[in-house]
């Protein structure tokens, strides 16, 4: 990337960790929609996950008063199993139409509990099982399955310093995880690697200002927030999907 764009680029990353924090699931549901205007996607399933990992333990210290351990192991172990499979087979499938699967997907599921204000879903372990298992998947797969998760934790309606807490620590497990396997599949380039600094920054001064941000959030408003971040990740994935782009140089 030129200059120019490489700021641009650290900006938008920067933005996505604010409301990735703020959203509660992981800087990665807007991070990789966005690296993808600028990177090829190998590179931001590489990328993303070394970033994440240090995105997601400045969330843990931050948010570690809110860790929820019950639904930690209940969604984390089936996420990390997940996410290994769909690292895996990652190099094999042609992603293109996932992506828009999974665009469909949140858009669909973030509109109906939008609408149906009154629809939760019981915390439990079959429907624990589910979410981490989809999160892992397409996490993964597609680099990004934190919105699966949101999804998940807000229909549980779970109080908004578990979500974030939890959700972090499960993102972290999930993201060590894939990220072996990434450099084992070659996805962990060489000449990306000038950014991590960067975004080892960003990573923590983002979850800094989101946090001052979601203190300020009444709790009613936060699964509100959190579904209507969803539902914008979607609509950008479409966009990418029909390669509608904002940035060229």
């Amino acid at each position: 990337m030129s200059i120019p764009f490489t700021i641009l680029f650290l900006v938008l990353s920067f933005i996505a960790e604010i409301l990735g924090t703020i959203g509660g699931f992981g800087s990665s549901t807007f991070f990789v929609p966005v690296a993808n205007y600028f990177l090829d996607f190998q590179s931001v399933l590489g990328i993303t996950a070394v970033f994440h990992v240090f995105s997601n333990i400045s969330k843990i210290i931050l948010f570690k008063k809110g860790l929820d351990k019950k639904i930690l192991f209940q969604i984390g172990i089936p996420a990390v199993v997940f996410v290994i499979i769909g690292a895996l087979i990652s190099k094999f499938i042609n992603v293109r139409y996932l992506q828009l699967v999974l665009s469909l997907f949140l858009i669909g599921l973030s509109v109906l509990f939008l609408i149906k204000k009154e629809l939760k879903f019981e915390a439990n372990k079959k429907n624990s099982f589910l979410g981490g298992s989809l999160s892992g998947f397409f996490a993964g797969l597609l680099g990004t399955g934190g919105a699966i998760r949101g999804i998940t934790m807000a229909a549980f309606s779970v109080e908004k310093s578990v979500f974030v807490a939890t959700s972090a620590a499960i993102d972290l497990a999930v993201d060590g995880s894939r990220m072996v396997i990434y450099y084992f599949n070659g996805y962990i380039h060489k000449h990306d690697l000038y950014l991590i600094p960067f975004l080892i920054v960003i990573g923590f001064v983002g979850s800094y200002i989101g946090k001052l941000i979601l203190d300020k959030i009444p709790q009613e408003k936060f699964r509100v927030l959190v579904l209507v971040l969803i539902f914008f990740v979607g609509i950008t994935m479409i966009l990418k999907f029909f390669g509608i782009s904002y940035f060229s140089e």
